[in-house]
């Protein structure tokens, strides 16, 4: 039994070579990154009086908050998962999350677009 958090993780599979682990926890970090910077970017779009229509500004402002919590949130779970499969030898999760995040980013780009027009 393993003393390390979370253990349903961490109880199953065999030990694997650190080198995924460590890699698998660099693109946690770099999830958490983006996460944090689209946080930033709905607040600076928030601050910055931009030409257009303010309520897009705001829609897109909420957008990109948004989608920065739910990509920490998406972030540790995919850490998670590809972790405890990475320690069962078995294939990695799917990356589903990936698409609709490309989405909702081109579509709030698109509202800012537009509303400057």
């Amino acid at each position: 039994m393993s003393r390390r958090w979370p253990a349903w993780i961490y109880d199953h599979g065999e030990e694997p070579d650190y080198r995924f682990s460590f890699a698998n926890e660099r693109t946690f970090l770099a999830w958490i990154r983006t996460a944090l910077a689209l946080v930033a970017a709905g607040v600076a779009l928030d601050v910055v009086d931009l030409p257009g229509s303010s309520d897009a500004q705001a829609v897109a402002a909420i957008a990109l908050m948004l989608l920065g919590m739910i990509g920490a949130g998406f972030a540790w779970a995919r850490w998670a998962l590809a972790e405890r499969a990475i320690r069962r030898s078995a294939p990695l999760p799917s990356f589903g999350f990936g698409g609709f995040f490309a989405l909702v980013v081109i579509v709030v780009a698109l509202v800012l677009l537009l509303a400057g027009l």
